[in-house]
């Protein structure tokens, strides 16, 4: 039988998951949908790093929920980045997975050269690079 402070702990750590996802959601799948290029794609990789979150919550202690959330979409985005090479839409699609990453930290998110140089585990001139060739391409008016 579950204790009533366990269940008391279970609705706090609910209300406090809802009121997150729901001032950080949206921000969030903008980013995964400039990541997949494709909205459902976006919300399976969305839906996948807030399972994670959810379910770290309360070990996650003085952590930034809405990082850790990023960290993990980006991570899972990164882990399976092939299944994105050829995107059906979106702003980015002429960008290689890597590239988009890196721009999507960088300028949508707001993420230091460095700081998203140790979240993608590259040198930070790797990140600079690849933020510059991104950009190249975008302003390319080759498609």
């Amino acid at each position: 039988m579950v204790s009533a402070r366990r269940r008391a702990r279970e609705r706090r750590r609910a209300r406090e998951f809802e009121a997150f996802t729901a001032g950080a959601a949206g921000r969030l799948l903008h980013a995964a949908t400039l990541l997949t290029g494709e909205r459902a794609a976006a919300e399976r990789l969305l839906e996948a790093s807030l399972a994670t979150t959810y379910a770290d919550w309360f070990r996650m202690g003085a952590e930034d929920p809405y990082a850790r959330t990023r960290q993990e979409l980006t991570s899972r985005f990164a882990r399976s980045a092939w299944r994105y090479r050829h995107p059906r839409g979106g702003p980015l699609d002429r960008l290689a997975p890597s590239e988009r990453l890196a721009l999507v930290l960088r300028l949508y998110e707001g993420v230091g050269e460095e700081a998203a140089a140790a979240q993608l585990g590259v040198p930070a001139e790797r990140v600079r690079t690849l933020c510059l060739h991104a950009v190249a391409t975008l302003r390319s008016t080759a498609p």
